[in-house]
C-alpha cells in the first residue's frame, strides 16, 4: 500500500504545501497502482515542522504540490516521505492517479517565504 498526500484550501488543489487547509489522503495499491481509499484530512495548526512529522505519522509516503519550503522538503525526506512538487492544478484524485501512472515529474519547485510563506499568491499561507 502507499499513500499519497495532496494539499486541499477552499476543497481544492492547494499550490503551496504551508497553505493546506485540508489533505487528501489516497491509499493506493503498489502492484495495481488502483486507488482503494479517499479521505480529507485536517492537519495539526501551521508550525514549523507540524506538517512532516504528522503526515509520516498517517504512513504517507508522497506528498504532491505546487510548493513547498526547503525546510519542509528536508524534514519529509527526513521522514521518508517523497515530495513531487511543481505542479500546477488539477483535481486532487487527478493529481494522485498521474503519480501513480507515472505521470508527474517533480520540477523541484520551493518556496522561499517566511513564517506564512506568502507566495503563490496566497495571503493567509
Amino acid at each position: 500500500m502507499i499513500k499519497i498526500a495532496v494539499p486541499l484550501a477552499g476543497g481544492a488543489f492547494c499550490s503551496h504545501f504551508g497553505g493546506a487547509e485540508h489533505f487528501a489522503i489516497f491509499t493506493a495499491e503498489e502492484q495495481t497502482r488502483d486507488i482503494t481509499e479517499r479521505s480529507v484530512v485536517q492537519p495539526p495548526p501551521h508550525e514549523r515542522g507540524a506538517f512532516p512529522a504528522w503526515l509520516q505519522g498517517l504512513g504517507v509516503r508522497v506528498v504532491l504540490a505546487g510548493g513547498m519550503g526547503p525546510r519542509a522538503q528536508m524534514m519529509l525526506e527526513q521522514h521518508g516521505v517523497d515530495t513531487i512538487l511543481g505542479l500546477q492544478g488539477g483535481s486532487p484524485e487527478e493529481l494522485a492517479q498521474a503519480y501513480l501512472q507515472g505521470r508527474l515529474v517533480s520540477t523541484g519547485s520551493s518556496c522561499e517565504g517566511g513564517h506564512l510563506h506568502h507566495c503563490h499568491g496566497h495571503g493567509d499561507e
